[in-house]
């Protein structure tokens, strides 16, 4: 489960990090620290969303 799960995460929090970059850029935090704190936010949401990806996959 874990070679799926890193997989889904390169994809999945990729993702998830970028969102959460676009929307601090919409939302006009335009600094680095805002950035950061998005990007990180993002990944986090994208660890649990390929984790639970993961399991459901394995489960079938």
């Amino acid at each position: 489960m874990t070679r799926l799960f890193l997989l889904i995460l390169s994809i999945a929090g990729v993702t998830c990090a970028g969102i959460g970059v676009v929307a601090a850029l919409t939302l006009g935090q335009d600094t680095l620290q805002p950035i950061l704190i998005a990007a990180a936010l993002g990944l986090l949401v994208g660890t649990a969303a390929s984790w639970v990806i993961a399991r459901k996959l394995i489960a079938v």
